[in-house]
């Protein structure tokens, strides 16, 4: 019994302590944060905090895992089969706005996808589901060529993902649909299917 309380209460802390290195993420960044602004945020001394984790990398890593499970857990597994074999733009529309909807609603989820200096989980994850979907859809093409156009596809989607979020109202969907553009447009000659025009829900 005693044991139970106790692990429930290490889980209430790391949580604890997740959230709180969301939060100072969000607010100063990846590369800015501390483990001291961490453990300040969580209201916890630096040893604490180092009692869970070793550094900032294996917190992030940490947090990296709980979002992609939330996310998941939210809109289910990010590809399925019926939407990689979907038109171009409507899988575009498919994967991306379950993905958009989420980092938007969990800013740090950006910052660690965006972050070129961080532990990379969610971003080894959704680069891996891009491969995924391009494999599928394009098993002729080398494994070379197919992991080379994967990390460029995520590499527009970092970028994308910044831009959204940075923007409100007409100007963030506008945004968005930018994103699916630049992105069709650039696999278009890799897996086939129609670029299409720009949408624009945004202004004009």
């Amino acid at each position: 019994m005693g044991g139970r309380r106790r692990q429930a209460r290490g889980e209430r802390r790391i949580a604890q302590l997740l959230d709180a290195t969301a939060s100072v993420f969000c607010k100063s960044g990846y590369a800015a944060t501390s483990m001291n602004a961490i453990a300040r945020e969580a209201g916890v001394s630096p040893g604490t905090l180092y009692q869970f984790f070793p550094n900032k990398e294996a917190i992030s890593a940490r947090l990296g895992e709980r979002l992609l499970r939330q996310m998941t857990e939210v809109h289910g597994r990010l590809v399925t089969d019926a939407e990689a074999a979907l038109p171009l733009e409507a899988m575009l529309d498919a994967v991306l706005d379950p993905i958009l909807e989420f980092s938007l609603g969990n800013p740090a989820f950006t910052v660690l996808v965006h972050e070129p200096e961080g532990p990379g989980v969610l971003q080894a994850a959704l680069r891996g589901q891009v491969e995924d979907v391009i494999a599928r859809r394009a098993p002729e093409l080398p494994r070379e060529q197919r992991v080379r156009v994967a990390t460029t596809a995520f590499a527009v989607l970092q970028t994308g993902l910044s831009l959204v979020a940075r923007h409100e109202g007409a100007e963030r969907a506008a945004y968005a649909d930018e994103l699916k553009a630049a992105l069709a447009r650039y696999l278009v000659p890799a897996i086939g299917g129609e670029a299409g025009p720009v949408r624009r829900t945004g202004p004009a």
